[in-house]
């Protein structure tokens, strides 16, 4: 089924309190082509952290909305991201998808490029004896912008984007939250990613991610295996509480207290008596580091942020990145990692992480195969037709809470601007009246 594009995509009345997402942005082929054009070519993209590259020559071949693109450390240490295309026939230069190398070789005709996309070997070079044959102008051609934010590196297909640091806007702050685990400053991707599919459209994926209303009927499953294994403890014992906000630019989060513990620096008596000194040790010193107030952020609430178009970072019982790509209307392919400050190393708190990743991030853990099956289950539900909107107005006229939909909205927003080609620089609902602004409420929720 193929919807046609109507003529209204996005009914985001603020005053009343209304806003209806219309269905065809999940099932129009015309819809998903503009995408690919509109938002995709002309959002930051993030294709890599800089722990993945530790030494001179490594390397990373990402397929970034479509297009293969080398990430790479090259010889003189600086961080570069080339189309991976050779100039002279077209032919892929870099074919394996991770890996340390001095040079890429087209397997077609051997021209050699060294790590820094420079042209460096042809065969029979003087073939092009007494013409215009530049081989400067012949080396790999390096994407249109690349840059990058304490170790996360974005690109951009759009020559005159604005720069990463303004695109990232409120963003910023809960990056800094994450970075700022660390002692030195430093995080480290975990080897190895998780690589699996869902048959339903992308956008669905970057809702869900934001999304706090359905934590506690989609995922009851883990909640009540927290409990039972003395997971819980701490503000408020067994509520969940926080808040969503919007940060700009189609970015987005939700951040809340929640019972299960977290590798830096909430201990709960799941993960093991052993490792008690260890986490409080941490938290010590991110208090003396950071301050009380910071660290209280940092070690005992959690983090579900979306960066638009298509990154998210999971700051919750474990750290994970995930990226998801469109590859048409009803079918993407996700990636994701696991990160750890770097002070970790091999020991008993990466450990942990890496097992809380597992257990609840992971494609067979606790939650994501609940959301794979949500997901798939509203593309099935979108194609059987009837009705045509989905509400996204949950909270709208009131202080945005953890299960309002404040965090979706803002993302429409961004998405629907690029869609129809204006410029918006309110991504949040209407100045709500006085009275109905309570900077200190939080919605709670009892976990039984």
């Amino acid at each position: 089924m193929s919807s046609a594009r109507p003529e209204v995509l996005v009914e985001d009345q603020k005053d009343d309190g209304t806003f209806r997402v219309h269905r065809s942005a999940f099932l129009s082929d015309e819809i998903h082509a503009a995408e690919m054009q509109r938002v995709f070519e002309r959002s930051w993209l993030f294709i890599g952290h800089e722990s993945e590259l530790a030494e001179k020559g490594e390397y990373r071949r990402r397929k970034i909305a479509g297009r293969s693109i080398i990430f790479v450390r090259s010889d003189d240490g600086e961080i570069r991201a080339f189309h991976n295309t050779c100039p002279h026939r077209g032919a892929i230069v870099c074919r394996q998808d991770k890996g340390v190398a001095k040079a890429f070789q087209c397997f077609y005709h051997a021209w050699t490029f060294n790590s820094r996309g420079q042209l460096k070997g042809i065969p029979g070079k003087d073939g092009y004896d007494g013409g215009t044959f530049d081989a400067a102008e012949r080396s790999l051609k390096p994407v249109a912008r690349f840059e990058s934010y304490r170790g996360f590196h974005f690109v951009s297909f759009q020559e005159d984007i604005q720069p990463l640091y303004d695109y990232l806007a409120g963003a910023r702050e809960y990056l800094d939250l994450i970075v700022d685990q660390s002692p030195s400053g430093q995080l480290r991707v975990a080897d190895g990613s998780h690589q699996y599919s869902i048959r339903a459209n992308w956008k669905l994926l970057a809702e869900n991610s934001i999304d706090g209303y359905h934590g506690m009927p989609t995922h009851q499953t883990y909640f009540e295996y927290v409990a039972e294994a003395g997971g819980l403890g701490g503000k408020g014992g067994k509520k969940l509480h926080g808040r969503g906000h919007s940060l700009g630019n189609g970015h987005a989060c939700v951040e809340y207290w929640a019972p299960w513990g977290r590798p830096v620096a909430r201990w709960v008596p799941i993960m093991g008596e052993e490792a008690k000194p260890a986490i409080e040790a941490a938290k010590a010193e991110i208090v003396e580091r950071q301050g009380a107030e910071k660290a209280d952020r940092i070690c005992e609430w959690n983090r579900n942020m979306l960066i638009y178009p298509n990154l998210v970072i999971n700051d919750i019982m474990s750290t994970t990145i995930r990226t998801f790509w469109p590859v048409s209307k009803d079918y993407m392919e996700i990636d994701a990692w696991a990160i750890a400050p770097v002070e970790e190393g091999e020991g008993e708190a990466l450990q942990t992480r890496l097992h809380n990743f597992l257990e609840f991030l992971g494609p067979g853990g606790f939650a994501t195969p609940d959301d794979v099956e949500a997901l798939e289950s509203c593309q099935i539900g979108f194609e059987a037709g009837g009705e045509q909107w989905n509400d996204v107005s949950r909270g709208m006229k009131r202080e945005a809470l953890v299960d309002d939909e404040l965090q979706m909205r803002a993302f429409w927003r961004q998405w629907v601007a690029q869609i129809e080609g204006y410029e918006i620089d309110d991504w949040g609902d209407a100045p709500l009246p006085d009275e109905l602004v309570t900077p200190d409420a939080e919605r709670t929720w009892a976990i039984t």
